[in-house]
């Protein structure tokens, strides 16, 4: 963690700045004076419990900071991501199955925009009853006024005057709330869309993700698909507990998203990650994963709760090439059995298909 304490106070704000995006903090008062407080002795004890808590690429979180007495300590976790519209979907009957969160909350907000939509077509109806009751009044103080002296009307047509006034006025309420509600329901689809399509635990694409990125490719287009698996994965779930191995699985997604740069790198499913490489030769693409995986089996982990060693966490990986006409389960199936091969062959290492 590099020293910005003796520099520009704008250096030290904008590392403050850059510390709650990288761990996904919300930039509440509280948030910033712990992380000023980390920032500004580096060498202090809390800066190194932080980089304790830290080590392995591992975020902090809301609770971490109550834990070392940060003044956040009397609220709620910080969540991820702060979100644009709070669904809070019905919880299932006793004994059904669990329902799957994304779907609640996609039903959720189908069944809210449902009714937004009932209520804008109501909205309008309401309008065009209103105009046509204006086109039927000024229709009658016409008639009106036809048959008797012009100037004996003139209070008839302030009043009318005043009427309209006063329903347009409502309509343009009525149409501007139904417009903030439309444009509030469209933020909440795009953040539900983004959230059907990531993976809650390492934030990368899922697997749904990836297989719409593989189909959106033109036939031709030249591809390959990695399959990695964490090696040994169990261990960590039994010596240390599923939070740590949560944040070792966490810790190395991120390492393999980083090092594969130019790569979609999804979490297909448990301790498993697939790699979508697009228009790269052979010897480029082996490359490219070879280093991912180096990447992984440099890093050591350690648990955060006992400060007890994980040590090297290392996966395996096969690769399949092909072009984006293939079928998309086959090229996975032939990267998938490559990755057994490599298992098999003594494991941390990378297999290709012939």
């Amino acid at each position: 963690m590099g020293s910005v304490a003796d520099g520009d106070p704008l250096d030290l704000f904008d590392a403050i700045g850059e510390f709650l995006a990288d761990h996904r903090l919300s930039s509440e008062p509280s948030h910033y004076a712990f992380v000023h407080e980390v920032l500004r002795d580096p060498d202090g004890a809390l800066a190194q419990r932080v980089a304790r808590l830290t080590d392995g690429g591992v975020r902090i979180t809301g609770s971490d900071i109550a834990a070392l007495g940060g003044t956040a300590a009397a609220g709620a976790p910080v969540p991820s991501r702060p979100p644009r519209l709070a669904i809070v979907p019905t919880p299932p009957p006793a004994g059904s199955a669990t329902a799957d969160p994304v779907q609640a909350a996609t039903d959720a907000l189908l069944a809210r925009t449902e009714a937004q939509v009932a209520g804008f077509s109501d909205t309008v109806r309401s309008i065009h009853a209103e105009t046509s009751g204006f086109g039927r009044d000024l229709a009658a103080s016409a008639a009106a006024m036809r048959g008797h002296d012009p100037l004996t009307g003139i209070d008839q047509i302030a009043e009318l005057t005043t009427a309209m006034i006063g329903r347009v006025r409502d309509a343009e309420q009525r149409l501007a709330d139904a417009e903030r509600e439309a444009d509030t329901l469209r933020d909440a689809l795009d953040e539900a869309r983004g959230c059907a399509r990531r993976d809650p635990l390492t934030d990368l694409p899922n697997r749904r993700a990836f297989d719409e990125a593989f189909a959106a490719l033109a036939p031709d287009t030249p591809v390959a698909i990695a399959v990695c698996d964490i090696d040994h994965f169990k261990r960590v779930n039994d010596d240390f507990g599923h939070a740590v191995g949560d944040r070792v699985l966490r810790a190395i997604g991120q390492t393999l998203a980083a090092e594969a740069e130019g790569a979609l790198v999804a979490r297909y499913g448990g301790e498993e990650f697939a790699m979508l490489i697009v228009g790269g030769d052979r010897d480029t693409t082996v490359t490219l994963v070879d280093a991912a995986r180096s990447a992984v089996a440099a890093r050591r982990f350690r648990s955060r709760e006992t400060d007890t060693p994980i040590g090297s966490v290392t996966i395996s990986g096969g690769i399949a090439f092909g072009t984006a006409a293939d079928c998309r389960e086959q090229l996975y199936a032939e990267a998938d059995a490559a990755l057994y091969r490599a298992k098999a062959a003594g494991r941390n290492r990378i297999v290709c298909t012939a």
